[in-house]
């Protein structure tokens, strides 16, 4: 015990400093590219989830992450927990389809040819092996909404996607709240 530590002890009406909030413990990111169209729309999911749950303890958000690769790792090392939205084109997919997987979906996309194409698989694994704090694959749960174009210049969501935004938000949310309920708080 520091000296200025034990004076405060005997110090008559000396007050302990208040318990210091614990750090979030799970991560609500919105993934995509604000100008790539349909792209965007996990930061689109990801404003209208975090305004609708309000302030939820041990949860933060980031609705609008567009890094990816190893810079990923920045935002997401320090977390138990993580919810991914993101988009998804998969093959006769129709556009406001949405799918729930875990990292461990992810495995089968891991490379590492170049460092600058790391893939969130790849960030991941690389990042606990140089042991950084990372949630497990089990606690990755990534919503992947089918999208209809994301590779032309654009900050509008298709109108398909945009009128698909209120039902996916609402099944989306109650995933994710269940999520939350069932989030360990220590």
């Amino acid at each position: 015990m520091s000296s200025a530590a034990a004076a405060d002890r005997d110090l008559p009406g000396a007050t302990p400093l208040p318990a210091r909030p614990a750090p979030p413990r799970t991560l609500l990111l919105g993934m995509g590219n604000p100008i790539l169209r349909d792209d965007a729309v996990g930061h689109e999911l990801a404003r209208r989830i975090a305004v609708r749950l309000g302030a939820v303890p041990g949860l933060a958000v980031e609705p609008e992450c567009t890094v990816g690769g190893l810079n990923l790792l920045d935002s997401v090392t320090g977390f138990d927990q993580l919810i991914v939205l993101d988009s998804i084109q998969t093959q006769g997919g129709r556009p406001g389809d949405w799918y729930r997987f875990d990292g461990s979906a992810l495995r089968e996309t891991m490379n590492l040819s170049n460092v600058h194409d790391a893939n969130f698989a790849t960030a991941m694994e690389l990042g606990r092996r140089l042991g950084l704090h990372l949630p497990k694959d089990r606690d990755i749960h990534v919503f992947a909404v089918e999208v209809e174009e994301c590779l032309s210049f654009g900050e509008c969501l298709s109108a398909e996607l945009e009128d698909a935004l209120p039902e996916l938000c609402a099944e989306i949310l109650a995933e994710i709240d269940e999520l939350l309920v069932t989030m360990p708080l220590s």
